[in-house]
């Protein structure tokens, strides 16, 4: 017969951020060890509890009792078991630690060898005997990194727990854990619940919290109300709120019995920028901005309450208080900025390390300038108006608002920048230069942005790695690989060459500054990055092979990979893919440096034929290059193939002959050239 399990651990307010994490944590190492002690009744299913106070979890179909378990004890090898037709010490002492004589035990295969071994019926223990030792081991797998002491125990958790409830069925199971003897009582919301809570049945866990201990154990659950209640009262005032999932878990986790209430605040806050105000709501209070429909923001916005009331007037004016001291705040750090030009703090940034070995933010600031003008050209873009950009965009950094929040460096720069009667391309390109930020992030708008972008993350991945900082295994403190794909997906819009712009970045640091290397590292770098990057969308061997050229311009690999997927198909491709990596291995064995071919030295009707072949596919080759059409270039060596097979098939190019040899090892490297124009084709299929 089996039953629902439940275990909760009572405690003090667990940390919000981490809460989500710790209950299915939780969840997840109880139901894996009640499936290895084979104390569930098929495939495992449970439930995961996690709110302010508590982690729990239910777990279906637990039995009372383990089946009984058919045990093999593997000993000692059947080899080395017997000397002289005498068992050795090692076979006595196995058969002694089994309780059983040598004539008993069975020879069996272990999948190496023979080996001595015993076998029996073990009854199978009850749940009461394993589940203190696996709720044990649960709570020391958490994903824990400080733990507390409490009182006088010297146990340690996340937060202090002061309840353990175990029930199996309508049963508590004996345990202790954390120095707490399990029973059935708990305790719900810290205001609305009225004393202990008994928990009746582990199926009647949540109705009794949610009834009785007002309490919504699921954070899955509480979540959701929370998410349709934003959406209820946005809606009833034609907005839409202005948050992201991360602050929404967070919220979830601060409240046990949500209720979500409409407050306001001043109109005139809203003469700071909205990016300010919304942080402020949201970093600092855990309140929901709200946004019209032009996606400006309204001086109403949603507050979540843990305390459900008839009256919730003291509660909103409570919270608009607070805020508003909040916005004061954000609104004095506004009118102070604005009192000096983003100009006026230049000379300051030279009292701002960026990193010793590489000196200040006013000498990056310098190095930018140089990059993002080279890149402006390149790009056909404004030159002055990028070194401008450059020369402004890390100005912000000194600003009394970036120092309260940082997230909004560049951001605030733009608004300065429009103050100062900068233009609007600049304004941009200051904002936008630390584009892309994450994954999935927009791009730069304008050319200039772009520029001053490129040069931001180049003079990053030049210097911080010039100077030996480079990243290793999960450790990346100057964020290179994200600076990396950044500059990818820009090089992936824009036509410029990634090695001249690496080598340009490296320029603009003074001489011997960096390792003489720098460019050439950071180029296998980003090509790694770039590997990576690209195999989301396409298989590896075709990723592999576009890259083994190790393209320098990035904007057309699209269409080159779309190629080589297209060419994998053709009936020809294995064989012709198989005889590129043919050919590279015999010319890894050329003795001398490969040169042009000498018709005169063609000795058989096979190698003439395959070099008429090649020399009518080289204009045809050429032709589809330059009009990128890289599926032609690569279709176009399906004709060769039956050259190409009756070449390997009937001449030796390793001949005895010195010139014989070097000139047929010249035909294939000229063929190799046109066969590996597009990609390494001898990639394919590996």
């Amino acid at each position: 017969m089996t039953q629902t399990l439940l275990i909760e651990l009572l405690t003090e307010e667990l940390p919000p951020k981490a809460l989500n994490h710790l209950g299915n944590a939780f969840a997840a190492a109880v139901a894996e060890g009640l499936e290895k002690a084979q104390l569930v009744q098929g495939q495992v299913q449970y439930t995961a509890y996690a709110s302010p106070r508590r982690l729990a979890v239910q777990v279906q179909n637990v039995k009372a009792v383990q089946d009984d378990q058919h045990v093999v004890k593997k000993g000692p090898a059947v080899a080395n078991a017997m000397k002289d037709g005498a068992p050795t010490k090692a076979l006595e002492g196995f058969a002694r630690s089994c309780g059983a004589d040598i004539g008993s035990l069975k020879i069996i295969h272990d999948g190496k060898q023979d080996v001595y071994a015993h076998e029996f019926t073990q009854a199978g223990k009850p749940l009461s005997e394993l589940l203190e030792d696996i709720i044990n081991q649960a709570v020391k797998k958490l994903p824990i990194p400080k733990v507390m002491r409490w009182g006088s125990s010297t146990h340690t958790f996340v937060r202090p727990v002061h309840g353990l409830v175990v029930l199996h069925g309508a049963d508590v199971v004996p345990a202790s854990v954390l120095g707490l003897d399990s029973g059935r009582q708990t305790r719900g919301h810290r205001f609305l619940s009225d004393g202990l809570i008994t928990i009746g049945n582990a199926d009647s866990y949540a109705a009794q919290m949610r009834d009785q201990g007002r309490v919504i154990a699921s954070f899955a659950e509480r979540k959701a109300a929370i998410q349709a209640a934003l959406n209820e009262q946005a809606g009833r005032l034609n907005a839409t709120v202005a948050a992201d999932e991360a602050l929404l878990d967070e919220v979830a986790a601060l409240v046990e019995w949500p209720a979500v209430l409409e407050a306001g605040f001043e109109e005139h806050f809203l003469a700071v920028p909205q990016e300010c105000l919304i942080l402020t709501m949201q970093q600092n209070q855990k309140y929901f901005p709200l946004l019209d429909s032009n996606g400006k923001l309204m001086n109403r916005f949603l507050l979540v309450s843990n305390l459900q009331t008839d009256d919730p007037h003291h509660i909103i004016e409570g919270n608009e208080r607070v805020l508003r001291a909040r916005l004061s705040d954000a609104g004095f750090f506004y009118t102070q900025d604005k009192k000096a030009p983003l100009e006026s703090r230049l000379p300051k940034l030279a009292d701002v390390v960026y990193h010793n070995k590489i000196g200040s933010q006013a000498e990056r600031v310098e190095r930018l300038q140089s990059i993002a003008a080279h890149i402006a050209a390149a790009l056909g873009a404004d030159r002055a108006e990028a070194e401008r950009a450059a020369r402004l965009a890390k100005a912000d950094l000194l600003t009394e608002m970036v120092g309260e929040f940082p997230e909004l460096q560049g951001t605030m720069g733009r608004y300065y920048a429009l103050g100062d009667g900068e233009k609007e391309t600049i304004a941009d390109a200051i904002a936008q230069h630390y584009r892309p930020r994450f994954a999935g992030d927009k791009l730069p708008e304008n050319p200039v942005a772009t520029a001053v972008a490129l040069a931001d993350k180049l003079e990053t991945l030049a210097g911080i790695w010039g100077i030996g900082l480079i990243p290793t295994g999960d450790k990346d403190p100057y964020a290179l690989r994200r600076a990396a794909l950044g500059v990818l997906r820009m090089l992936m819009e824009h036509g410029l060459d990634l090695n001249d712009l690496l080598q340009t970045a490296c320029n603009s640091f003074p001489q011997g500054k960096l390792a003489a290397n720098t460019a050439a590292e950071v180029a296998d770098f980003m090509q790694a990055r770039l590997a990576v990057l690209l195999q989301n969308d396409y298989p590896q061997d075709t990723v592999a092979a576009v890259l083994a050229k190790k393209p320098a311009r990035l904007d057309d690999l699209a269409a080159k990979l779309q190629a080589v997927a297209a060419f994998k198909q053709l009936p020809e491709a294995a064989a012709l893919a198989a005889a590129n990596k043919r050919v590279q291995n015999l010319l890894k064995k050329a003795d001398a440096e490969l040169g042009a071919v000498n018709e005169n030295l063609l000795q058989q009707d096979e190698e003439r034929a395959l070099y008429a072949a090649a020399q009518a596919l080289q204009p045809k080759i050429a032709a589809a290059l330059a009009q990128q059409d890289f599926q032609t270039a690569l279709t176009e060596l399906a004709a060769v193939k039956p050259q190409v097979d009756a070449f390997f098939d009937k001449v030796m190019v390793m001949a005895d002959d010195a010139a014989v040899k070097q000139n047929r090892l010249n035909l294939l490297n000229q063929l190799a050239q046109q066969m590996n124009a597009v990609a390494d084709i001898a990639l394919l299929g590996e």
